[in-house]
C-alpha cells in the first residue's frame, strides 16, 4: 500500500519536473517541498528523496563524477559496516550465537538485531529473561571486540525501556535503538537520561525540525535518519550538520533497497560525523538479475564508490516483470528489501 501511495505522489510531482533544468537539484526539491500542502511524512518525503536521487544521478553521470562529489566531496575512503538480518531463522540463544559467529566470519565487526520478541510496551519476566539470555549468548560467541546493537523498533514504554537498558548494560552494547514509540521525543529523552547504554533513534523522523527537537532535548546519543524518508541526500546532509553542531554522530538507517543503499553510501562518505553503515548480511540469488552494482566489501568496510552517478543501475525490464508478478507483489516487503542485502553476489571482494 505504501508503495502505491509513493507512486501516486511521484505521478503528482512529475508535472512540476517536466521542462526543468535537471542540474538545478536543490531549487527543484525546494519548489516541490514548498508547493506541497501535505509536506511531511514518509510518503511525500520519500518521493522527494527519489526525485533528488534521480537528478543527482543524471548530474553525476553528465559530469563524470560520483554523487558524493556533488555533495561536497568525501571525508573518507571507506565506511565501516554493521550487519543486520544475520540472525534470520534463529530462535534459541544457541542458534543466535551460531549465526553471530557466521556473520563475524564474513568480516563484520558489528552486529545489530531485535531480541525483544513480541514485546508490546511492557515485558513480563519470561520475556526479559529470554532477551537477556540471547544477548548473553551472542556476546559470549563473538567476544569483547565486536560491537553489538539492539533494535527495539519503538515497542516499549518508558519504565520498561529504562529497566531493559539497565539489565542489558553488562553486555557492553554500542547502542539500544528506538526504545520507545517515535511520537514522543520527551519519552525518548527520559529513557536516555536514565540509561547506562547509548540511545539511537531517528529512522521515523521525517523533517529537520523533528531532528532538531531530538537534539535540543538531548534525547539521543546516535542519530539515525533514513536518507529516503528524510527527503533525500541533501536534506539528510543538513540534518547531519545539525547533529554535528551538537557533537552527535550519524548512523543512517538503511534497509529498503539497492538505490537507497547507494544514496546512503554517498551521503555517509560526504558528512563529517558519520559513524557506521547499516547493511543486510543475507542475499537472494536473483539480486544481480534486477540491479547492476560494483561495490567492494573489505574486512568489514565498504570502499568509496568510483563510478559516475549513484553507481547502481536498475535493470528496468526485469524490475517491471518482478513487480507485475502477483506473488512478488504479495511478498514485496521481503523481496525488495532482500535486494539491498549485503554482500550481494555482484560485489567484488578483496
Amino acid at each position: 500500500m505504501e508503495d502505491q501511495h509513493r507512486r501516486r505522489a511521484l505521478e503528482e510531482l512529475q508535472c512540476v519536473l517536466i521542462g526543468k533544468d535537471a542540474f538545478a537539484v536543490d531549487a527543484i526539491i525546494e519548489q516541490l517541498h514548498r508547493d506541497s500542502y501535505w509536506r511531511t511524512g514518509a510518503v511525500f518525503r520519500t518521493a522527494l528523496g527519489g526525485i533528488e536521487a534521480a537528478l543527482l544521478d543524471i548530474k553525476g553521470k553528465a559530469r563524470g563524477v560520483p554523487v558524493f562529489e556533488l555533495l561536497g566531496g568525501k571525508y573518507r575512503d571507506r565506511v565501516a559496516c554493521y550487519a543486520n538480518h544475520w540472525f534470520f531463522g534463529a530462535v534459541t540463544p544457541e542458534q543466535y550465537a551460531d549465526n553471530a559467529r557466521k556473520a563475524v566470519a564474513m568480516g563484520y565487526r558489528a552486529l545489530k538485531w531485535d531480541p525483544f520478541d513480541t514485546a508490546d510496551l511492557e515485558m513480563d519476566r519470561k520475556q526479559r529473561r529470554s532477551t537477556i539470555e540471547i544477548v548473553d549468548a551472542v556476546r559470549d560467541a563473538v567476544g569483547p571486540d565486536v560491537d553489538l546493537m539492539l533494535d527495539v523498533h519503538g515497542r516499549l514504554n518508558v519504565p520498561t525501556a529504562i529497566a531493559m537498558c539497565r539489565a542489558l548494560a553488562p553486555f557492553d552494547l554500542t547502542w539500544i535503538e528506538g526504545p520507545t514509540p517515535p511520537e514522543s521525543i520527551d519519552a525518548l529523552a527520559d529513557v536516555r537520561a536514565n540509561s547506562p547504554v547509548p540511545i539511537a533513534a531517528g529512522e521515523r523522523f521525517y523533517e529537520p525540525a523533528r531532528f532538531l527537537e531530538a537534539l535540543s532535548k538531548k534525547a539521543i546519543d546516535i542519530l539515525q535518519p533514513d536518507v529516503s524518508h528524510a527527503g533525500g541526500m541533501g536534506e539528510t546532509k543538513r540534518v547531519a550538520h545539525l547533529a554535528h553542531t551538537h557533537l552527535i554522530p550519524l548512523a543512517p538507517h538503511n534497509s529498503v533497497g539497492p538505490v537507497m543503499n547507494a544514496m546512503t553510501l554517498h551521503l555517509s562518505v560526504a558528512i563529517p560525523n558519520f559513524s557506521v553503515f547499516e547493511t543486510v548480511s543475507v542475499d537472494v540469488p536473483w539480486r544481480k538479475e534486477l540491479v547492476r552494482e560494483t561495490l567492494q566489501f573489505e574486512n568489514g568496510f565498504i570502499l568509496v564508490p568510483t563510478a559516475p552517478g549513484l553507481g547502481v543501475e536498475l535493470i528496468e525490464e526485469a524490475c517491471m516483470t518482478a513487480s507485475s508478478n502477483r506473488s512478488a507483489r504479495r511478498s514485496s516487503s521481503t523481496t525488495f528489501r532482500a535486494i539491498c542485502s549485503w554482500p550481494p553476489s555482484s560485489v567484488r571482494h578483496r
